[in-house]
């Protein structure tokens, strides 16, 4: 009888799974339903407020049913971002501003030109894709995009970050038509490149997402802009992002690397300090992920993901910007405080130091 039993519950614990299946697709057809009328009502994508109640309501559905709160509203947070993606990708592709133009992505095989590729697309441009690595998606594609004309409306210039500014005085020889930019990490060690083409009349500008290729959603997300002294360029730049939630920034080249250094460099530097401390102290993981903490577990998992990462292109965003050393000369500065504090017992010194760390973080959320 006992696997009877098992097998009937687990029988219909299936067709409640399939049933959940379900409700999620006929929620996103209402999702994008919802979108394409506020669309029209020219209302934005994102309403925080609608989203907050939404949670709210959550919870209290599942104190009156007696299911964990914290499982509700993480599973409604998983379903307004996935209505909020279907919505932004669907606002993007209605808004069809690349339909009938033509453009070229020079490095299109790679992990963020690919991110492009279907960026573009979904706007309607007929995208072709110029890499010495083939596409398999039916694209056009050509092996060198020296052997084509440049009548392109847009060029993407997503090459490796240490090829990118060759690219760029080679694409300022031959005076491409239409809107140039790359999307490199850094943008000083492309000023020769980017200055080239604003010289030789191109219309060009330097666009910088930040976020990886595996982004689906925009909100919340940053794309930053710098203008070379081709304002309309810029302007043509940002009206790609036009139709999405992402939040766009202007800055200038000096100022870009400035502030990458430590919004990517020390983020980056930091994390790759903590696995390799772990990495070379011999103690065993497992044991160590056994009785970990809190901070541990969170600490390592973004390390891990930082890891993973292409460690060619860390290295070069370490070592081409030329403000680089300014933030590890500060983390440095402030492992070797952490060092002296303890070392010489000096408690108010530490709980100074966390306090004034603790008073900089507050400001993120607007507290005084």
């Amino acid at each position: 009888m006992a696997r009877e039993d098992l097998d009937r519950l687990r029988t219909e614990l299936s067709g409640l799974d399939r049933q959940l299946i379900e409700l999620v697709a006929r929620r996103s057809e209402l999702s994008l339903e919802i979108g394409r009328l506020k669309a029209e009502l020219g209302r934005g994508t994102r309403d925080f407020a609608r989203e907050k109640v939404v949670l709210e309501r959550a919870r209290g559905v599942a104190r009156e049913l007696g299911a964990p709160e914290a499982l509700a509203e993480r599973l409604m947070i998983e379903l307004i971002t996935s209505s909020l993606s279907l919505q932004e990708q669907d606002r993007v592709a209605s808004a069809g501003s690349g339909a009938g133009k033509r453009a070229l992505v020079i490095g299109g095989a790679g992990k963020m030109g690919r991110w492009f590729v279907g960026f573009l697309a979904a706007q309607g441009y007929l995208v072709t894709v110029a890499d010495p690595t083939p596409v398999a998606d039916g694209l056009p594609w050509v092996a060198d995009w020296r052997a084509l004309p440049l009548d392109h409306d847009l060029v993407v210039v997503a090459s490796p970050l240490a090829a990118t500014n060759e690219v760029l005085l080679a694409l300022a020889e031959r005076g491409p038509s239409g809107v140039v930019f790359d999307i490199g990490s850094l943008k000083t060690p492309l000023r020769s490149g980017l200055l080239a083409l604003r010289d030789a009349g191109v219309q060009v500008t330097s666009v910088h997402p930040m976020f990886g290729p595996d982004t689906s959603l925009l909100s919340g997300r940053h794309v930053l802009f710098v203008d070379v002294g081709v304002p309309e360029a810029t302007r043509a730049a940002r009206e790609l992002f036009a139709a999405t939630m992402a939040e766009q920034a202007d800055m200038d080249l000096d100022t870009h690397d400035r502030l990458i250094a430590y919004v990517l460099g020390l983020s980056h530097a930091l994390n790759l300090a903590f696995v390799e401390a772990l990495a070379s102290s011999g103690e065993d993981l497992p044991l160590l992920a056994r009785i970990s903490s809190t901070t541990f577990d969170a600490q390592l998992g973004v390390s891990a993901r930082v890891a993973q990462e292409n460690p060619h292109l860390y290295f070069e965003i370490q070592a081409l910007n030329a403000y680089g050393g300014t933030s590890l000369d500060a983390l440095d500065r402030a492992v070797t405080r952490v060092r002296e504090l303890v070392g010489r017992g000096d408690e108010p010194g530490f709980v100074a130091l966390m306090e004034r760390g603790r008073d900089y973080v507050a400001q993120r959320a607007g507290r005084p």
